[in-house]
């Protein structure tokens, strides 16, 4: 009697073994491992690589030849290269839009403004990067505020000169996001677009 529960107990436990294995196998074959994350980076286009030796050429003139990247993914959100003002310098060039329709010369002058806002911003890329947008008077408001860009105060600066202007009428809100904050002056997410273009730009 003991021989036979023995006998049993050990096809019981064969068994229990055998289908293990099985479970074992099968959960290995059907196994899938996760597929890669694909991030959809934006492309850049020709347009803007052709400007890079000029680019070059005024970020050592003004100094700034370690943000030839920046200036480039600046000036692919501004205008995709196209047109005669492809850094949409006019504004700072002589306070008014249209007044340059010479790439070159808008190249210059954007490059030179850029310095300009990189030194009054005391170093500070993402502080300097988005008063090309909002203008130079984004830097003394940060600095009474906060000391520091964040996109906080972006959105404050923006909802701030929104209010404040005289026609509100020349302005329209450049994305839907910032509708919800009354923030329509400027490009409050400038930034964040231009430092994702920097990053394509220099992983080519």
């Amino acid at each position: 009697m003991k021989k036979r529960t023995k006998v049993a107990l050990k096809q019981s436990i064969l068994v229990t073994v055998f289908l293990i294995s099985i479970f074992v196998i099968i959960s290995y074959l059907s196994y899938e491992p996760p597929s890669k994350v694909e991030v959809d980076y934006p492309s850049i286009s020709r347009e803007v690589l052709d400007y890079q030796p000029l680019v070059e050429k005024y970020a050592r003139e003004y100094s700034v030849s370690n943000y030839v990247d920046v200036l480039l993914a600046m000036m692919m959100q501004e205008s995709g290269g196209r047109g005669n003002d492809p850094m949409q310098s006019s504004e700072s060039y002589c306070g008014a839009v249209g007044c340059i329709d010479d790439p070159e010369l808008s190249i210059k002058q954007g490059v030179y403004y850029f310095s300009q806002t990189l030194d009054a911003a005391n170093g500070d890329l993402e502080l300097a990067i988005q008063s090309y947008n909002f203008g130079k008077g984004f830097i003394d408001y940060v600095l009474e505020h906060s000391q520091s860009y964040s996109q906080d105060i972006a959105i404050d600066f923006s909802k701030h000169m929104y209010e404040n202007a005289p026609d509100q009428s020349i302005y329209s809100c450049l994305r839907e996001e910032a509708k919800q904050y009354n923030a329509c002056y400027g490009d409050i997410y400038y930034v964040k677009s231009v430092m994702t273009y920097k990053e394509v730009i220099s992983a080519n």
